[in-house]
């Protein structure tokens, strides 16, 4: 009686650990600049704040709508007073970003080389704001309740309710900076001031174009509870064009 022949045994598979280095295809790579960007000089987040405005972020969307009275004085309003309250200011690099039907985001840096020290989600529509600009000036208020039992320096308060020109607007929620806000970061190092359309390797884009304006903010500090932030036009005399308001109230 014949041997019945046996196959051959297929060789045992390659372990993960022998595999060359996987080759990525430059096709389906997105090209992000890399993110070479400074540390600020100093840093205010505690891991304290940071878990509150965690958690103020994860039920941000179960709050109730409501509608207060802005309690922005109507003296900030004055070009005159506004004048005399910038020289007295520290110099930081402001950046409103968004995409044109999504909503818009600012962030705070000490220059445009450095990681922001502070970013701040708000509701209003970067088309809105975008409109709102395009008519002249602007007044952001941003206002959040004085809670003595609590120790929290002003920036670092969660949650704001937010008022663009004395209309509400909903609200504004701090966060930390995710990788895309570090790659607009990144795209605009070498920009001081300037507004316009980044550049997207995206064909569809479902929430518009991502846009951007970045100026030279000037930060007064008046109190504790009250901070505000004036942007200068240097071809104007006549005020500042945008200014935004942190009260705690």
């Amino acid at each position: 009686m014949a041997a019945r022949r046996v196959p051959p045994c297929p060789p045992p598979p390659r372990s993960p650990t022998s595999q060359g280095p996987a080759v990525l295809d430059p096709e389906k790579t997105p090209s992000h600049p890399k993110v070479a960007l400074q540390q600020p000089s100093h840093k205010k987040a505690s891991l304290k704040s940071t878990k509150l405005f965690r958690h103020f972020r994860s039920v941000f969307r179960s709050f109730p709508i409501i509608s207060p009275a802005c309690k922005i004085p109507v003296l900030l309003h004055n070009s005159r007073l506004n004048d005399v309250h910038i020289h007295g200011g520290t110099r930081m690099t402001g950046t409103l970003f968004g995409h044109r039907k999504g909503r818009v985001s600012l962030a705070i840096q000490e220059s445009p080389r450095c990681f922001p020290i502070f970013l701040l989600e708000m509701a209003i529509p970067t088309s809105k704001l975008l409109q709102e600009l395009g008519l002249g000036l602007v007044r952001i208020a941003l206002e959040c309740e004085k809670r003595p039992e609590e120790k929290i320096k002003l920036m670092d308060e969660p949650i704001w309710n937010l008022y663009c020109n004395g209309r509400k607007m909903g609200y504004a929620v701090k966060r930390e900076a995710n990788a895309e806000d570090l790659n607009v970061m990144q795209m605009l190092h070498a920009v001081s001031m300037g507004a316009g359309v980044l550049p997207s390797e995206a064909i569809d884009l479902p929430d518009g174009e991502l846009t951007y304006m970045r100026a030279h903010f000037q930060r007064v500090i008046g109190s504790k509870d009250s901070e505000t932030y004036y942007m200068m036009n240097p071809d104007s005399n006549t005020g500042p064009e945008l200014s935004i308001f942190f009260v705690r109230i």
